[in-house]
């Protein structure tokens, strides 16, 4: 006989948890699990857009390593990478540690420097391309104080420098959030303690402020990898879908949309190049994992 006033427990079905987790699970299936499996499959293929194709193996791998554009890709793209994560691991950490200061209008500072994080890329892009065109408004200004015009968008290493210089611009905002969360977790004591042992405003940040942050750094320098080796965006708005000046400003992911779209997109081909760009973002994260631990250690 049930004692009154006590609530009944409930059975508990196995399957509940599962209830629970299967939208998410369906829509991670959908669009994440399937369009990758679906790719590792074509890349085996040599599939078109409105042909199924047919397995050719490693038929596609082995013509990655004759193809000069492929090569010219993974030259940007590295590139890319070795310009940009440095810059971002960095100034954003430097920027945080301006606006974490309590003064005021310092608010005004933290929405402007964010304000480029939220802004569309495609406005920014157009934006960059206005501002450093042959006719744009740099290249003006560089007339009136008697210099020559710059072409910023027309010599390929130049345009490659300035489409780093678009997503450092438009990261920063990014990262400095990251960066003040981890620094409001640092201990004022510490910065007190080695005040007090006569370090100054550099040896405070050499010796407190980088330890203290370091593993924010590595969580950067990863997220900044992977996201400056897939660029896309940057290089095709102020390049073009040419990828600049006989395509030597084509980075790896825009090789993928220009080979594995239209009519008689290879999309097999374009799979195998997307296993490579997947392949090479995972072995650069494990690279940053590890040589954190590694100091550590």
């Amino acid at each position: 006989m049930a004692l009154s006033g006590i609530p009944r427990v409930r059975r508990q079905l196995p399957t509940s948890p599962w209830l629970f987790a299967a939208p998410g699970l369906l829509v991670t299936g959908a669009f994440v699990l399937y369009p990758f499996l679906s790719t590792l499959v074509s890349s085996f293929t040599d599939r078109r857009t409105l042909i199924p194709g047919r397995f050719v193996g490693l038929a596609n791998f082995r013509e990655l390593l004759h193809d000069d554009m492929f090569w010219t890709g993974l030259r940007n793209s590295t590139l890319y990478v070795l310009g940009v994560v440095p810059l971002l691991v960095v100034l954003p950490l430097l920027l945080a540690l301006l606006v974490q200061k309590n003064i005021p209008g310092i608010t005004f500072f933290r929405s402007a420097f964010y304000t480029p994080v939220v802004a569309s890329i495609v406005v920014v892009g157009l934006i960059w391309v206005w501002l450093l065109d042959d006719r744009g408004l740099v290249n003006a200004m560089l007339e009136t104080v008697g210099a020559g015009r710059v072409g910023f968008l027309s010599d390929q290493w130049l345009l490659l420098m300035s489409a780093m210089a678009v997503t450092v611009w438009k990261g920063l905002g990014y990262y400095m959030i990251i960066y003040l969360a981890a620094l409001g977790n640092v201990p004022r004591e510490l910065h007190e303690a080695a005040a007090v042992d006569g370090a100054g405003a550099v040896r405070r940040f050499l010796s407190v402020t980088v330890p203290a942050v370091r593993s924010t750094m590595v969580l950067v320098g990863a997220l900044s990898s992977v996201a400056a080796f897939k660029v896309f965006s940057e290089v095709y708005l102020l390049a073009g879908p040419s990828g600049g000046p006989a395509g030597e400003d084509t980075t790896l992911v825009m090789l993928v949309q220009r080979t594995g779209t239209g009519l008689t997109g290879r999309v097999g081909y374009a799979s195998a190049l997307s296993v490579v760009v997947f392949a090479v973002t995972v072995a650069l994260m494990l690279l940053v994992l590890r040589a954190d631990r590694k100091e550590e250690s």
